[in-house]
């Protein structure tokens, strides 16, 4: 999520066009679908994160195809089924082994479905969607997976929740320096702010939900900061290329639902890396 400018229009958005409250409600709502699916029957969520992930491959389909990028949906989607599926229920390696697979189906299918002539080009970026954001997301299903699987990743989504929060607050009162000129309304006080907030919810969630010290919470939260901008900038970074403002519409006052999924996809990795070792 972009830092905003301070102030708000008399028609609820924020100055930049941002509807902030349809943002909050939309964001209660997706909260409470997920609270209600990982600590009721943990299959359920990940259904729910395959829906999403799913529309968030067809908003990257539709956007590569403004530039005559050509991407199967078909295979991408059956490889994220397969992902998540052989995450849970096989683990790492069955979900490595399913990217492979599909990787290559992605690279035979482009074969037969076109001429040689830009073959590079949308084999490319079919295998890109397969990695981002499909196999990324699988890695929630590692993240569910034990007996603690939860909380694990409550903690994950709190943190990345935070990310955005605590950016935006620090954005808006204290934005003064550019952090890069990839997204200029992204600050170093921006930053700042995500830090702070990421190891304050981390390192509370840690320490009450799974038993473990302080430290170990307040470094998932500092690199699930640090890795949740990045997210943000690799995706600033694709819409730039393409020349579009967001992926999507589907979320009001969000965009698209890969304008929500590029910083959780990025900190994924780290947190069940992070807490694998740990827990």
């Amino acid at each position: 999520m972009e830092e905003r400018t301070a102030g708000t229009s008399s028609s609820g958005g924020s100055r930049t066009g941002r509807n902030l409250p349809a943002a909050i409600a939309v964001g209660v709502v997706l909260g409470a679908l997920v609270l209600g699916t990982i600590y009721t029957v943990k299959e359920l969520f990940l259904l729910v994160v395959v829906g999403c992930v799913g529309v968030g491959v067809v908003e990257l389909t539709r956007a590569f195809a403004t530039r005559d990028i050509a991407v199967p949906v078909p295979p991408v989607l059956v490889g994220l089924v397969a992902m998540q599926a052989g995450a849970y229920w096989g683990g790492p390696l069955w979900m490595l082994a399913a990217f492979a697979v599909f990787a290559f189906v992605l690279l035979i299918w482009r074969m037969f479905s076109a001429g040689t002539d830009g073959y590079v080009r949308d084999a490319s970026a079919s295998v890109f969607t397969l990695f981002y954001p499909a196999m990324l997301s699988a890695f929630v299903a590692l993240l569910l997976k034990p007996d603690d699987g939860s909380h694990r990743v409550l903690i994950f989504i709190a943190v990345t929740v935070a990310s955005d929060i605590g950016g935006y607050i620090a954005g808006v009162l204290f934005g003064r320096h550019q952090l890069t000129a990839i997204s200029p309304k992204k600050t170093w006080e921006g930053l700042a702010g995500s830090l702070v907030a990421c190891i304050a919810v981390a390192g509370w969630l840690v320490t009450w939900l799974l038993g473990g010290e302080l430290w170990q919470g307040a470094l998932i939260g500092a690199l699930g900061a640090l890795l949740a901008t990045v997210g943000d900038l690799i995706e600033s970074m694709i819409k730039r290329d393409l020349g579009i403002k967001d992926l999507g519409t589907i979320l009001p006052g969000h965009g698209g639902l890969m304008d929500r999924l590029d910083s959780l996809v990025t900190t994924l990795v780290p947190v069940w890396l992070l807490m694998t070792i740990f827990f």
